[in-house]
Parts: structure tokens; C-alpha cells; sequence
């Protein structure tokens, strides 16, 4: 089982091919055989996941799944995610638990996502290379001698070595974009103001950007088009509408 894109996976979905609840057992298998060595993910959420993957093979049932079914998620450590650990790769932040969820993180858990885990960073987001995280170093599946890019490496290195199929990270002078590009993936960062930056924890907030990691263009517009938009936690977000981004990108020549 592998996938590179969320419309082949709700192609098997659908067709009863796959379930929810297998995907996510596939993944959570690559995470127990490479995340010792890799050290991409800093929280895995197993049983947790598993319970939301029965959730959504049971709306696929009954026809009210939404857009982002079958998307198995990990989020970087500088995103809020309710009752859930936030360090920021920092044990100045050791047993924080974020009290709300991060305005991007809840957006793609109303689409039905599923978030398998927290994802190891630079602290704080100041790095370029993940080496400068509390937790150690974030490697690069391609080899030990090679570095993930930062500061969103675990959540670049999650997508590359098929721990989960997208990743939302941050971006603030390349921690998106770097690391996707150091890993073969495909890395967004969204113009200012696009993406609500309620729940990220910052660095620098007039430069920070929520933006996708993922394995495909399309993926990336199809997770742009959920996060974006106004918010009313956020006095810096755009009100102009978002665009279908997805069908855009099947209009490419």
C-alpha cells in the first residue's frame, strides 16, 4: 500500500478497495519501523487516529464523508492542537497542552483529516536544517548523512519516508520550502496573510505562514483551499475569498 495523492486513496476508499481504519494501521506501521531512526515524529496519536479512522469509514458509508477523507496528517510542533502536547522542539514548553486548536488544525479536522501525531522542529522554527531541536536531529530518509531541511524537517521527512500522506509545517524565511525541497516534496508557503496564524506558536509573526508538505501539487492546493480564509481570531488574515485551488491545478497545460 502506497499513495501519493488523496485522490487515489478516495478512489480505493470508495470503491471499498481500502478502509480508513487500514491506512492508518499502514501508516502507523512505517512510523514503529523508521521513526527511532528518522525521529520525525515527537508524538505519534495511535489510538487515537484509529478512532477517527472508524469515524470516517463509517461516514463514507453513509455518504457524508467530507474533502479531506483519508488524509493522514502530521502537524509540526509549533501548532496548537486541544489537549495535546506543544513544545515547539523546546523543553522550555515540556508538559504544555495547548488549550484550543490552531484555526489551520481545526479547519482540516472539520474536512474529516486524520492527525496521526506532533512532528519534531527546530526550536521554536529558528533553523534550517532540524538539527536544532531539544529532541535531536530530524535525518533524511535518503541518508544518514544528509540533513531534512528546516525548520519543518520532521514534517517534510514524515511525508517522504510514507508515515503519513501530508504535513502541515511553517514557514517563515524557508521552513517550509526547504525542507519539501531537500526531501523530493512538494513545499507551499502561502502569501501573508492567506492562512490564519491563530495557534501557531511564533517566531516571527509578521513573516510566519501555515503552509502544506505534501507529495503533490493538487495535495497541496486541496489542503491551501481548506486553511485558508478570514478568521476572526486573526486581525492579520485576508477577507478576499479563497479560490478553488484544486480545480485550478487540473486546468494546468
Amino acid at each position: 500500500m502506497q499513495y501519493s495523492t488523496l485522490q487515489s486513496i478516495q478512489a480505493d476508499l470508495y470503491s471499498g478497495k481500502i478502509t480508513c481504519r487500514q491506512l492508518v494501521e499502514f501508516y502507523l506501521k512505517n512510523i514503529e519501523e523508521k521513526n527511532t531512526k528518522l525521529n520525525a515524529f515527537l508524538s505519534v496519536y495511535d489510538q487515537e487516529a484509529l478512532l477517527k479512522a472508524d469515524e470516517i469509514d463509517n461516514k463514507i458509508k453513509a455518504g457524508t464523508a467530507k474533502k479531506l477523507a483519508g488524509m493522514v496528517l502530521g502537524i509540526k510542533d509549533l501548532l496548537c492542537y486541544k489537549d495535546h502536547v506543544s513544545q515547539a522542539g523546546s523543553k522550555i514548553l515540556a508538559g504544555f497542552e495547548s488549550q484550543f486548536n490552531a484555526t489551520a488544525v481545526q479547519r482540516v479536522l472539520d474536512e474529516d483529516a486524520i492527525i496521526i501525531g506532533r512532528q519534531n522542529c527546530d526550536e521554536f522554527g529558528m533553523g534550517s536544517t532540524n538539527e536544532n531541536s531539544a529532541f535531536g536531529a530530524c535525518l533524511n530518509a535518503v541518508g544518514e548523512n544528509r540533513v531534512a531541511g528546516g525548520s519543518s524537517g520532521g514534517s517534510a521527512v514524515a511525508v517522504q519516508a510514507d508515515m503519513c500522506l501530508a504535513s502541515l509545517g511553517t514557514d517563515t524565511g524557508g521552513s517550509v520550502r526547504m525542507p519539501a525541497g531537500f526531501c523530493g516534496l512538494v513545499g507551499l508557503k502561502p502569501t501573508y496573510s492567506r492562512v490564519s496564524r491563530w495557534g501557531l506558536i511564533a517566531y516571527a509573526s509578521s513573516f510566519d505562514c501555515i503552509g502544506p508538505i505534501t507529495k503533490s501539487v493538487e495535495d497541496a492546493a486541496i489542503l491551501l483551499e481548506v486553511i485558508a480564509g478570514k478568521d476572526e481570531q486573526d486581525s492579520t488574515v485576508s477577507n478576499l475569498p479563497v479560490d478553488e485551488y484544486a480545480k485550478l491545478t487540473s486546468q494546468r497545460s
